[in-house]
C-alpha cells in the first residue's frame, strides 16, 4: 500500500513540474507583441542663446560712478562686478552685464542677488522688506520665481539684503528691487 502510493505521489510530482517546465517553455518562446514607440518629433525648438548679450538688450553695465556709503567699501569687492544704484538702494552686478554658467535646476537657472541700503540695519530687520520681481525683455516667458529676501553678512561685504532668483528661460531680463519706496531696475543677459 505505501508502495502505491510512493508511486503515485512521484506521479503527481512529476506531473506537476512537467506542468511547470512547459508553461515555462510556452512561456520563453511566445512571441509578444509589444507597442513600439513612434519617433517623437520635437515641437519646440530648443532655446539657443549666445553668451554675449544683442544689441537689442540693454544690459545695465558700469556707466555710473557710484560709490557706497561708509561702513561699505566704495568699490564693489569683486573684481568683475561694480556697484550700481543709490545709496538708498544698490546691487553688485557683472561688468559685462552677463549672468552666465548659472545653476539649472527644474524650476530654472538660479542665481543670488545681494542688496544694500544705508536704511538696512540687519539687526533692526532680521526679515528685509525688500520685494524683488522680474520680467523677460526679448521673448515671452514664464514669471521669474523670487525667494523671501533674508539677510547676509560678512566681512567684504558687511550687511546686505539677498534673495534667490530662479530665471525660468535664458535671454534678456529687467530685475526690479522695491525696498522702503526706494526702487531700483537693472538688466542683464541670462546666458549659458
Amino acid at each position: 500500500m505505501h508502495r502505491l502510493y510512493f508511486t503515485l505521489s512521484i506521479f503527481v510530482l512529476a506531473s506537476l513540474l512537467a506542468g511547470c517546465a512547459g508553461n515555462a517553455i510556452a512561456q520563453s518562446n511566445e512571441v509578444v507583441l509589444t507597442d513600439v514607440p513612434e519617433k517623437v518629433e520635437q515641437t519646440t525648438s530648443p532655446e539657443v542663446v549666445s553668451k554675449d548679450p544683442p544689441a537689442d538688450c540693454p544690459v545695465t553695465t558700469n556707466t555710473t560712478s557710484f560709490e557706497a556709503p561708509a561702513p561699505y567699501s566704495p568699490s564693489a569687492p569683486w573684481p568683475t562686478e561694480f556697484w550700481y544704484g543709490s545709496e538708498y538702494l544698490w546691487t553688485a552686478l557683472p561688468t559685462n552685464g552677463v549672468w552666465s554658467g548659472l545653476p539649472d535646476n527644474p524650476e530654472g537657472y538660479t542665481q543670488k542677488i545681494f542688496w544694500w541700503s544705508s536704511l538696512f540695519s540687519l539687526k533692526d530687520e532680521l526679515e528685509p522688506a525688500l520685494v524683488v520681481f522680474g520680467e523677460r525683455l526679448d521673448a515671452k516667458a514664464p514669471p521669474l520665481k523670487v525667494s523671501r529676501a533674508t539677510n547676509a553678512s560678512a566681512k567684504d561685504i558687511g550687511d546686505a539684503m539677498l534673495v534667490g532668483v530662479d530665471f525660468p528661460t535664458l535671454g534678456c531680463w529687467k530685475i526690479t528691487g522695491q525696498y522702503k519706496k526706494t526702487g531700483l531696475d537693472f538688466v542683464v543677459w541670462v546666458a549659458p
